[in-house]
């Protein structure tokens, strides 16, 4: 995009974000990335819900203007993330309301419903203790494996392959706490009707998470001893590969999901750095063969740090996919039918951490 074209996506989401009730009066800011070394940027005291192009602010990667205008307050945590995530080409940050009272409370937030789990993730917060962030290595840390984090007290942080996909990210949130504020009340103020199958001590036990669920198809946590040190592995290496197929072969829950599903398809993997591939053919969840073919069905690549991130427990596939930290090649809802064991399997590499 060109300049103007870069101005008037900033308007069209600052006034999307006020229209949809996610920031207000003189809150938030909105960032793009217009090359390796500058960036576009809101200026100060300025409403995000009637901005002009006078409005808009460039500077460079370490926060001096270029030109007229006065950034944001928040200049330096946008530019340090554009400086730090060389994908990022789209910041967010606004005080959305329900996110911001959920977190005056909690740390963190896993959603309930499986669409946001697959593009929120785990939504963890930051403590925050100034008006405007002036630390930001726990903010860059924890972008690297969730494109969308909490500022306690202070507000949301969201990233993207443009201002759509960041916008997105912030919505999804708030209605995501929005629906279980909700919950908690329909839970706790429910009252029987005529035909209600709990009686009144039943009800008293009620909760979204406690509602009846496919039983077939509960994930079971991993059971291992804590004090057991688990073996690291060098990424993709042929022992990491081996353990991984031991685990899968070997695993009755992984077995029991892939035949209730006719799970039968070649999944791959591919380390973006070199272009090396590890194919897995299933067979009613069970591996039957290996090797490196890149035509696989579906066909996962990431860059190292995102697998070493997925290997040691930091980053859920699934999330990484749709926030295109990773790439899937395939037929997304082709494979989703196979959600349940392919997250067993995800269960299962986190015991193959790698070094």
């Amino acid at each position: 995009m060109n300049m103007q074209e870069l101005k008037n996506k900033i308007i069209e989401i600052g006034k999307l974000l006020w229209d949809k009730g996610l920031v207000t009066a003189f809150n938030g800011n909105i960032s793009v990335r217009v090359d390796a070394n500058t960036v576009l940027i809101t200026a100060t005291g300025v409403c995000l819900g009637y901005l002009s192009l006078q409005d808009l602010v460039l500077v460079n990667t370490s926060g001096e203007v270029i030109g007229n205008g006065k950034a944001s307050s928040e200049k330096l945590m946008h530019t340090e993330i554009y400086k730090n995530l060389p994908q990022v080409q789209a910041v967010i940050h606004t005080h959305s309301t329900y996110t911001s009272a959920f977190f005056l409370t909690n740390e963190r937030f896993i959603p309930k419903t499986f669409e946001a789990k697959f593009y929120l993730g785990e939504v963890k917060s930051i403590e925050q203790y100034t008006p405007a962030v002036t630390d930001t290595a726990p903010v860059i840390k924890e972008l690297l494996t969730n494109n969308i984090i909490v500022l306690r007290n202070h507000g949301v942080v969201a990233v993207g392959q443009d201002l759509f996909h960041a916008f997105v990210l912030i919505q999804e949130l708030e209605e995501q706490l929005k629906m279980q504020a909700l919950a908690a009340l329909y839970s706790k103020n429910s009252v029987r009707q005529p035909g209600d199958m709990f009686n009144k001590e039943q009800k008293k036990n009620v909760s979204p998470s406690t509602l009846p669920t496919n039983e077939g198809f509960q994930l079971k946590a991993t059971q291992r001893n804590p004090l057991t040190p688990l073996k690291k592995f060098k990424l993709f290496s042929k022992d990491q590969i081996e353990e991984i197929v031991r685990l899968v072969n070997s695993d009755e829950q992984m077995q029991e999901l892939g035949k209730k599903t006719a799970m039968n398809m070649d999944l791959a993997v591919c380390l973006q750095e070199t272009g090396a591939v590890h194919s897995f053919k299933f067979v009613n969840g069970y591996i039957t063969k290996t090797g490196d073919d890149a035509q696989a069905e579906f066909l996962i690549t990431a860059n190292e740090s995102i697998w070493r991130a997925v290997f040691n427990r930091e980053i859920d596939p699934f999330v990484a996919t749709t926030q295109k930290k990773m790439s899937l090649r395939g037929d997304f809802a082709r494979i989703s039918k196979w959600y349940a064991p392919c997250s067993r399997i995800f269960q299962l590499w986190t015991r193959v951490p790698v070094e």
